[in-house]
């Protein structure tokens, strides 16, 4: 039996076969290699225009992402194919767009992360597609619920700054995070000492300026942030501040001398990526004061106040920015059809009778002769007489016989003939324009047309004449498709189009003082109209049906039902053409707009430019409940409060729970209840050097109905100026009556201000400040005596939740707060 081919591959491996029986399997595997490799190269290019194919009939269906898929295999397989790539670079931006467009829903839906990776594969599929990327912008900031500023210009191909001086250089100088617990400041005082009352609040320095003339000015101030009170007192008094450092203020009267003087002047370059015309930059330049303008840079240079420029870099984000843009997809799609049929039998419609030939020579001339016959010969004379001048009379027509005529009859003619003809010619071409750009696309032949002629005068005969050369103008025209577009692109993704198609073609020529003229036969359409981004529009259909049905035969005979195609003949023609114009916008680029840019911004009084700024909410300085040991009594505790201290209440904005220590949040009981009496909490350990803020006393057993004070100190203080704090109770069973000074601010003989703002539900702000230039205190003693009606029975608490301690010189103080004041309200006796 003849061995196998695994067999013999084994055989040879180990060398058990001779060498011609090696050769002859070499030769066998290689014509096995020869026949797979001539098997698999049609299979290869089959395989990439299957690919192909398919692509093509997913586009059809309007599947662009299949489409896409398989166009981009083919073109991976076959890369050398200009097919190929030609129809993987189209459906790949309609792939895109698809991505675009479902991410767009999915963000409606408020599905925000689906849409980001649908975004995020738009992205993938086409990385020159702006409008992906301006919605993975847009995305991310929705899901991260913070605006972003509008982008600067670049500045990279500004030269190089000099380390000595320009290095060390600072821009304009912004006032430091103060305050924004809002306060209730009624005062009527110098204006001087407002500012300087308003300043220790804030923790800042003022300063005056030497030329400042003060007056008295009536302050009432209600639920108010510092940063507005300054404004409020600045407009009251007409007069102007600016910070001079992060901590102080230097303030002068408001005149246009002393705005000259005082406030800063800031120069800034601002580079602009978005002109496309010197017109542009001009715009820029009419929206903006005092500006420099430099076309070369596309830059202009504005100096002015730190105020104005920042306005100004606001005017210039806004108008700086690029075009949306839009990719239009027109379909041009003409169909003709031409019928024709000719049918029946054509008899002969008519017979002419005419003389032949040599009956005309027969009537033209006569003979006459006599003859004799014998046996040896025969003899004869005869005349031939021609008539007179080659006529004919009557006499002539006694010689015609049925020889001299010539009957013609036509030949009948049968049609059996049919013909159908189909033609389609469709064009789709893209235009992609900016907005309110106008983009034109012609496709097709310019033809040259004859539009005057003039002739050339001689010269020297004095006549006034011509030569008789003549000279034609021409102007050429263009004949195919030519489409004009004009988008303008809305914020709602609408799109208005101002459009012109023109489809024109030679028909024929016409000859006009002796010059072929070409006939252009020409469909025109031009309106205006406005769509939804990828919506399908058909701009206008033309539809042109012309059917002409003639008969020809026999009179009677060709009228006769059935019979008539044997007498007579039928021709029919119907001739069938439609253009559809269909046009779909894709808006590859939006309007990039922040919310910085449709905001409203305060940007001050007409005579001057002055932002008004918000300031964040400083951290409250929040310590571990420590409640120290029992206070000492103080003499100052038992005082009345100051009949010349001033009652202000304040306002402050009460921190989240969720920032304060778990044993900070009060705890009120319930109306009622009853149980242990509240102790309060075991002191802890506070840093050395820290000061304590303290309760007296730490427990309060009363009866419902009445009033019990409570002593809030400090001890261990250390150059205390200011105080800010803020507390929590139970609005069930306790209610605030008064706040006073406790003496530890004014025991120096100062006059201090204490102020506070009880909302009702709980929350209790306290502020008290020392006047401006005096020093701060150390040592212990009493800040403010609370006064509270115990309105029901039960266990009650005052818990600090903030304290914010300050020096003469606005620095914050290290503080902590230590307990709380407990109260066990009993019930009311009956009477």
């Amino acid at each position: 039996m003849e061995p196998t081919l695994v067999e013999r591959l084994q055989r040879a491996a180990s060398g058990r076969v001779s060498h011609r029986a090696l050769q002859k399997l070499s030769g066998i595997c290689a014509l096995a290699a020869l026949a797979v490799a001539l098997l698999t190269a049609p299979a290869f290019a089959e395989s990439a225009r299957s690919l192909y194919n398919k692509g093509r009939n997913a586009e059809a269906r309007q599947s662009y992402e299949a489409a896409y898929e398989y166009c981009k295999a083919a073109y991976d397989k076959d890369p050398k194919n200009i097919r190929y790539r030609a129809e993987y670079e189209r459906t790949r931006f309609y792939a895109a767009m698809v991505k675009v467009h479902r991410g767009q829903l999915l963000r409606n839906q408020g599905k925000n992360e689906e849409a980001l990776a649908e975004f995020q594969n738009a992205q993938t599929i086409a990385p020159a597609l702006d409008i992906a990327q301006q919605e993975i912008d847009a995305t991310k900031r929705l899901m991260e619920g913070t605006p972003t500023a509008p982008g600067q210009p670049p500045t990279a191909g500004a030269p190089p700054a000099k380390p000595d001086l320009l290095s060390l250089a600072q821009g304009p100088v912004e006032l430091g995070a103060i305050s924004d617990q809002p306060i209730t400041l009624k005062l009527t005082e110098d204006s001087k000492m407002i500012y300087e009352t308003i300043g220790k609040l804030a923790g800042i320095n003022v300063l005056f300026d030497p030329d400042y003339t003060s007056r008295r000015v009536k302050i009432e101030l209600n639920n108010v942030s510092l940063q507005e009170a300054l404004q409020i007192v600045a407009m009251e008094s007409r007069t102007f501040w600016r910070p001079v450092t992060k901590n102080t203020i230097f303030v002068a009267s408001d005149t246009q001398q002393k705005r000259k003087e005082i406030e800063e002047n800031v120069v800034r370059t601002f580079y602009l990526s978005n002109i496309s015309q010197p017109t542009d930059l001009q715009d820029v330049v009419n929206a903006l004061r005092t500006v420099t303008e430099l076309q070369r840079q596309n830059a202009i240079v504005i100096r002015g106040t730190p105020d104005q420029l920042a306005l100004a870099e606001k005017l210039i984000g806004d108008i700086d920015k690029p075009k949306p843009e839009v990719v239009i997809d027109v379909a041009v799609m003409q169909v003709s059809r031409n019928k024709e049929r000719d049918l029946g039998i054509l008899p002969p419609t008519n017979v002419s009778v005419a003389l032949t030939n040599q009956s005309f020579q027969n009537l033209g001339s006569t003979t006459t002769g006599t003859g004799t016959t014998g046996t040896t010969g025969t003899t004869g004379t005869g005349t031939n007489q021609q008539q007179p001048g080659g006529q004919v009379t009557f006499n002539t027509f006694k010689h015609l016989t049925s020889v001299s005529y010539a009957v013609n009859i036509p030949a009948a003619t049968a049609q059996l003939l049919f013909s159908d003809a189909d033609s389609k010619i469709i064009q789709n071409p893209q235009i992609r324009s900016l907005d309110g750009a106008k983009g034109s696309l012609k496709i097709g032949q310019r033809i040259p047309v004859a539009t005057g002629s003039f002739g050339i005068p001689t010269v020297g005969t004095g006549t006034g004449g011509f030569t008789g050369t003549v000279n034609t103008q021409f102007q050429y025209i263009d004949v195919g498709v030519n489409i004009d577009v004009t988008p303008k692109i809305h914020a709602d993704s609408n799109v208005t189009l101002k459009v012109m198609i023109d489809i024109s073609s030679r028909d024929s020529t016409v000859t006009i003082g002796g010059i072929d003229q070409p006939v252009i036969g020409q469909r025109k359409i031009e309106h205006e109209i406005r769509l939804r981004e990828g919506e399908v529009n058909i701009m206008g259909g033309i539809f042109e049906d012309q059917e002409i049905s003639s008969w020809s035969g026999i009179p009677g005979l060709g009228q006769i039902p059935l019979f008539r195609y044997l007498f007579a003949q039928q021709k029919k023609t119907r001739d069938e053409n439609e253009i559809v114009f269909v046009m779909v916008p894709h808006i590859v680029r939006h309007q990039d707009l922040t919310p910085l840019n449709t905001r409203a911004i305060d940007i001050g009084a007409g005579s001057s430019i002055s932002l008004r700024r918000g300031q964040p909410a400083p951290t409250p300085v929040s310590a571990p409940v420590t409640p120290p040991a029992q206070p000492q009594t103080n003499p100052q505790t038992q005082q009345a409060p100051q009949a010349n201290a001033q009652t202000v209440p304040p306002a402050t904005v009460p921190p989240s729970s969720a920032n304060l220590p778990p044993a900070q949040n009060p705890a009120p009981a319930a109306a009622g209840e009853t149980g242990a009496n509240p102790q309060p909490t075991a002191p802890a350990p506070s840093p050395a050097g820290a000061t304590i803020l303290a309760f007296d006393p730490p427990l309060v057993t009363q009866a419902a109905g009445s009033t019990a004070t409570v002593n809030v100190g400090l001890q261990n203080a250390s150059g205390v100026h200011s105080v800010a704090m803020q507390l929590k109770y139970d609005p069930n069973l306790l209610q605030v009556v008064n706040v006073t000074t406790g003496g530890f601010l004014s025991r120096d003989g100062q006059a201090a201000t204490v102020v506070h703002r009880d909302d009702g539900n709980g929350t209790l702000q306290i502020s008290g400040v020392r006047p401006p230039g005096a020093p701060g205190l150390s040592g212990q003693g009493n800040l403010f005596t609370l006064v509270f009606q115990l309105k029901a029975a039960g266990a009650a608490a005052v818990i600090p939740a903030s304290v914010m301690l300050r020096d003469a010189a606005g620095n914050p103080v290290p503080a902590s707060s230590s307990g709380r004041a407990a109260f066990q309200i009993q019930a009311a006796p009956k009477p």
